[in-house]
């Protein structure tokens, strides 16, 4: 008995500071980039599974009018500083969709230097992504069938329309929050929005605003949508997009 109470003493202590540990990493990997880029003049991006969350070696990084590079096993692609505007990257590795990424060069730094990818998917099946900053670390996936079901960190998995879940749910910054559905009706429409969990519990955490929030739309098993977070939503909520007649809608 006694041996028993150790051990679930031991596991809630390791759940009590698993979040804590994953945050501290993700601030030594910026400091690292940090460091990196200022004592070699250059610019570093990092590509991370969207369903695990591990990083993706091995990828090759095609910088549209510098040159192509390959992932390390922290997920890293390193290129020369560039100055400050808009460049994009495309991402390639067998088992995963490619993709175009976004860079955005302000001031002599990268605003959003963190990229998810999605391991390839059946035609039907239906993936999106979200991520965000450091603050507020704890962002909330939903998406709804109206009539139907509503997935979210509430409601991790549904059964009555076909199958959909929520592959992995973040709480301690940046991300990623996945969602995958086996199918989308033709017939149905849905709604895609994200919600600020960390102001429900503390009236004074940063506003979503302030999160850098992006959310990346798979189907078809390509890339179909990247949405930024404007700057003029309100309150804590951000509605993202609908979904009618399978045609995806920016809200």
């Amino acid at each position: 008995m006694k041996n028993f109470k150790f051990h679930f003493l031991v596991a809630i202590l390791i759940i009590s500071i698993l979040p804590a540990f994953s945050q501290h990493k993700k601030m030594d990997q910026i400091m690292e980039d940090v460091f990196q880029e200022r004592d070699n003049n250059v610019f570093t991006i990092r590509f991370f599974d969207a369903v695990t969350g591990d990083p993706v070696e091995g990828a090759e990084i095609m910088i549209q009018n510098i040159g192509t590079f390959t992932t390390d096993s922290a997920g890293r692609a390193i290129f020369p500083r560039q100055p400050d505007g808009f460049l994009k990257a495309i991402f390639k590795k067998k088992g995963y969709i490619s993709a175009i990424a976004e860079i955005d060069v302000a001031a002599e730094t990268i605003l959003r230097n963190r990229y998810y990818v999605s391991p390839t998917l059946n035609i039907d099946q239906f993936r999106v992504v979200l991520s965000w900053d450091q603050q507020p670390e704890d962002l909330d996936a939903h998406f709804v069938k109206e009539n139907s079901y509503h997935i979210s960190y509430r409601n991790t998995r549904v059964l009555n329309d076909g199958s959909g879940q929520l592959d992995r749910d973040d709480m301690d910054g940046y991300g990623p929050e996945t969602i995958t559905v086996a199918q989308l009706s033709p017939d149905a429409n849905y709604l895609f929005f994200v919600k600020n969990y960390s102001a429900e519990i503390n009236p004074s955490a940063p506003s979503i605003n302030s999160s850098k929030a992006t959310v990346w739309v798979f189907g078809n098993n390509k890339l179909i949508n990247t949405f930024h977070i404007p700057s003029n939503v309100t309150g804590d909520t951000w509605p993202v997009f609908k979904i009618v007649q399978g045609q995806v809608i920016p809200l």
